[in-house]
C-alpha cells in the first residue's frame, strides 16, 4: 500500500531480544501520523466525482481502475472519508443477510419492524405535502385532505400517496395515527433486515478524486505528513522517540 511508503519513520526503542542496550533504536513507520481531507475541500465539486461501489470492489481495484495503480488505494480511502475500512466499506449483498442474522439472532427478529418511513404525499395541485423517506413513529399523524376547505357541492379533495407498489388516493380527515393506518396511507414499515440493506447501500456512494488532481493530492499528502523541526527532529521524514529506559543522572 503506497500510503505506508509515504508515512515518515520514527526511531523507537528496540523491543527485539537481541538488542545490546536501552539505547538501541529501530526505525518504524509512524502510524499515528495521519491526514484527512479538509472540510472545505470535501465540498468542492470540481475536485471529486460521485462513485458507486459495486459488489466485489475494493479500494485497490477502484484505484487501479481510476488511477492505474492499486497502490493508490489510500487516495480512494481518504477522499471517501473512510476511517474504519471494516465498518465503513459496504458488504456484498449476500454478506448483509449473514451480518443481520448474526446481529439480530433469528430470522424472526430480522423481519421485525425497525421503523416507519413516509411516502411522498402530493395534493390535488401536485404540491408537496410530505416528503418521502422521513423516519416517523408508529403514532405519527397529519391532517388530511378531508379537513381542507371546499365549496358546497364540490367534489372531495384528494391527495396522492406515491409508493412503489402503486399510488394511493387519500380523502380522509386525518392520515396515519397507528401503525396500520400509516402503512395504509402515508408510509411504510422498514424491517431490521431492510434497514441493514439500506445502511449498506448508503455506504456504496462515495466521492473519488478526479484523476487530473491526483499528482497535486499526492504532493500535498507527502508535505502534510512531513515533520516540522523540534527537539526530536532528525529529518523531515525521521524523528526520535523518548527513551523511557534511561534514568536521568
Amino acid at each position: 500500500m503506497g500510503y505506508f511508503n509515504d508515512l515518515p519513520n520514527i526511531m523507537y526503542q528496540s523491543p527485539l531480544p537481541e538488542k545490546v542496550s536501552s539505547r538501541d533504536y529501530i526505525a518504524v513507520k509512524n502510524l499515528f501520523r495521519r491526514v484527512k481531507i479538509a472540510s472545505g475541500a470535501a465540498d468542492a465539486a470540481t475536485l471529486f466525482n460521485k462513485y458507486i461501489i459495486n459488489d466485489g470492489d475494493r479500494p485497490d481495484t477502484i484505484a487501479e481502475d481510476l488511477y492505474g495503480s492499486p497502490s493508490l488505494d489510500y487516495v480512494v480511502i481518504l477522499c471517501a472519508g473512510i476511517n474504519n475500512i471494516i465498518e465503513d466499506w459496504p458488504l456484498q449483498d449476500h454478506q448483509v443477510y449473514n451480518y443481520a442474522l448474526a446481529k439480530y439472532g433469528t430470522t424472526a427478529k430480522m423481519n421485525e419492524i425497525h421503523h416507519y418511513e413516509t411516502n411522498e404525499i402530493r395534493d390535488q395541485n401536485n404540491r408537496l405535502i410530505l416528503e418521502a423517506g422521513l423516519t416517523i413513529e408508529d403514532t405519527f399523524e397529519i391532517d388530511g385532505p378531508g379537513l381542507q376547505y371546499r365549496a358546497s357541492g364540490a367534489a372531495p379533495i384528494t391527495w396522492t400517496s406515491i409508493r412503489e407498489s402503486g399510488n394511493v388516493t387519500l380523502t380522509t380527515n386525518t392520515l396515519g395515527g397507528t401503525a396500520a393506518l400509516i402503512q395504509a396511507t402515508i408510509g411504510n414499515a422498514v424491517t431490521n433486515l431492510e434497514y441493514e440493506f439500506l445502511k449498506n447501500e448508503e455506504k456504496r456512494q462515495i466521492d473519488v478524486l478526479k484523476p487530473g488532481y491526483l499528482q497535486q493530492f499526492i504532493n500535498d499528502f507527502r508535505d502534510s505528513v512531513k515533520y516540522s523541526k523540534h527537539s526530536k527532529y532528525i529529518t523531515s521524514s525521521l524523528i526520535e522517540s523518548e527513551n523511557t529506559e534511561i534514568n536521568p543522572e
